[in-house]
């Protein structure tokens, strides 16, 4: 059983694949955070901006097997009206890897899909995804170390990103925190990525451009 908060169909907003068409599925549930507003500031993770509880987002549910979960991510996809061919969908949370296995990576292959996925970094991504983009957060065990796409929150107080300069990464990314302080925050991933150059800006350009 496979529990869903949101599956959409948009553009990937952040990091490496930017601007691409991809369909969003949104996994409920994490464990940095409880995602209820009154557990925030015991939260490992506290500064998290999506709606990760339930199952009642746009295209949500509970699917009991792999083969129904990937019939409506490819749904997703046919009723956007796209013609393209190169089938994308970015696995997202809360954290994914709290539920996603074998079977449903094997069951969106079968479908054409290229698979991504977007993790804390707390548990091992499957080796068989395409792409692992990860966001490690202060204070929480990391163990996924590699990937194609680090992608750091900042600042974070306890993170320094030149800790992770030597990590088997093809990409490296700062994104803004968001919140009150966005403005602020960009100025210093600006001001990081210009002295630091193997670092690239990241924004949320679904929030710039008023989509999901």
């Amino acid at each position: 059983m496979y529990a869903v908060k949101e599956l959409y169909y948009t553009l990937q907003g952040e990091g490496y694949h930017t601007g691409r068409p991809a369909v969003f599925l949104r996994f409920a549930g994490c464990n940095l955070w409880s995602g209820l507003e009154r557990d925030r500031s015991t939260a490992i993770c506290n500064f998290c901006d999506t709606d990760f509880v339930g199952v009642d987002g746009p295209g949500g549910g509970k699917f009991a097997t792999a083969e129904q979960l990937a019939a409506e991510v490819v749904g997703a996809w046919d009723r956007s009206g796209t013609n393209r061919e190169d089938r994308f969908t970015v696995l997202t949370g809360g954290e994914p890897l709290l539920q996603l296995d074998a079977p449903l990576i094997a069951a969106l292959h079968e479908v054409g899909f290229e698979i991504a996925i977007e993790t804390n970094g707390t548990i091992t991504a499957p080796p068989e995804l395409d792409w692992i983009c990860v966001s490690p957060k202060a204070e929480a065990e990391f163990v996924q170390r590699s990937g194609n796409e680090l992608k750091l929150i900042f600042p974070q107080e306890g993170i320094d990103p030149a800790e992770y300069t030597d990590l088997p990464f093809d990409h490296f990314f700062l994104q803004p925190m968001d919140g009150p302080d966005i403005t602020r925050n960009t100025e210093l991933v600006t001001a990081y990525c210009t002295a630091h150059s193997q670092w690239k800006v990241s924004l949320q350009t679904h929030k710039i451009l008023g989509i999901p």
